[in-house]
């Protein structure tokens, strides 16, 4: 059975960082894409930055480029979100997600296989 458990969300002040983990079990980690994605309040899910399974590539969304950082430790079977200068346009559910590829081929949540129940994190202005 596979688990993705997220932590490290929590209330933050505006232009400060926090890293989210997630830990992932009952799947062979390094065999996985995974992927940040968030949900604001009345919008749409939106992925948020992706890491192949090596760690080798990345991808990030526009709004975040330059301030977020993902990655990943395939020995323990983790990957994290690293995000500075946060706003409260960032305030959103933070989801983990795993798709069963060695590269980057989905950016939509529809393709993903695997999903955690997600952290919250609100940025106060």
């Amino acid at each position: 059975q596979v688990q993705l458990v997220e932590s490290g969300g929590g209330l933050v002040q505006t232009g400060n960082s926090l890293t989210l983990a997630c830990a992932a079990t009952g799947l062979t980690f390094r065999d996985y894409t995974m992927a940040w994605f968030r949900q604001a309040p009345g919008k749409y899910r939106e992925m948020v930055a992706a890491i192949n399974g090596n760690g080798g590539d990345t991808y990030k969304a526009r709004s975040v480029v330059g301030r977020a950082t993902i990655s990943r430790d395939n020995a323990k079977n983790t990957v994290y979100l690293q995000m500075t200068s946060l706003s409260p346009e960032d305030t959103a559910r933070y989801y983990c997600a795993a798709d069963l590829a060695e590269s980057i081929v989905a950016i939509h949540d529809a393709e993903y296989d695997y999903w955690g129940l997600g952290t919250q994190v609100t940025v106060s202005s």
